[in-house]
């Protein structure tokens, strides 16, 4: 067997990943043209580089068909139930940092907090009787968030577009996002509650805890991982 190492398989991702693997000795690149799903490694023997999309990372890890995978923190506790029962945080890469975060119009000046947002909650239900709509695609994420923080009358409605701009298309209320600068957000009129940060996310490098390993795969890992200085 080989150990398989899943990189995003394109843009800033892809290209900080192999910085950060290269800085450390490894060296990481595609094997032919940008329309190619496979890569080199060198610098570590019998480690097999794998190009994904960072969404796809997760999935893979969990399956076991990767041994090693580089993807957003907010990606693999979305998308993998009990996430830490599945894979191994091995190092935060240092990049690629964003927040999940609940922002709400700014118009809405009474609303600065999760209580705040309950309250508004439910006056809306009471006046339109339909719950408040949140735009999100992190909906395991955003549920767990509002059930510890005892959030009720909302509807998550999915958002695989610009979620920032559904609030002025009228298609939801509120939204869940990730955002780096705020930038987008204050350009739609949008505010961050003051407690709601869901998650602070980045590129991570997590081990799959499942993936079969024979005995030269055991030794790859402990000589990646100890040139890549991670446990």
């Amino acid at each position: 067997m080989t150990l398989k190492l899943g990189v995003p398989s394109k843009g800033r991702l892809m290209e900080k990943t192999f910085d950060w693997f290269g800085a450390r000795g490894v060296t990481l690149s595609r094997a032919g043209s940008d329309r190619e799903y496979a890569g080199r490694v060198e610098g570590a023997d019998g480690v097999e580089l794998v190009l994904l999309s960072a969404g796809e990372i997760p999935r893979e890890l969990a399956a076991g068909r990767i041994h090693l995978g580089v993807t957003g923190t907010d990606l693999v506790h979305e998308k993998l139930a009990q996430w830490d029962q599945q894979v191994e945080e091995l190092a935060e890469l240092g990049f690629g940092q964003a927040d999940l975060i609940i922002a709400v119009p700014q118009c809405w000046v009474d609303v600065d907090t999760l209580d705040d947002l309950d309250a508004a909650a439910a006056a809306f239900r009471r006046k339109h009787g339909f719950r408040m709509r949140i735009a999100t695609k992190y909906h395991r994420l955003v549920r767990d968030f509002f059930r510890d923080q005892g959030v009720a009358d909302y509807q998550l409605v999915d958002s695989q577009g610009a979620t920032e701009g559904t609030v002025k298309n009228e298609t939801a209320e509120a939204i869940a996002d990730i955002t780096s600068t705020g930038e987008t957000l204050r350009a739609n009129h949008l505010k961050i509650l003051d407690d709601g940060l869901i998650l602070r996310s980045q590129a991570t490098l997590f081990r799959a805890r499942k993936a079969p390993m024979d005995d030269a795969d055991r030794a790859a890992m402990a000589a990646l991982a100890a040139k890549l200085g991670v446990d």
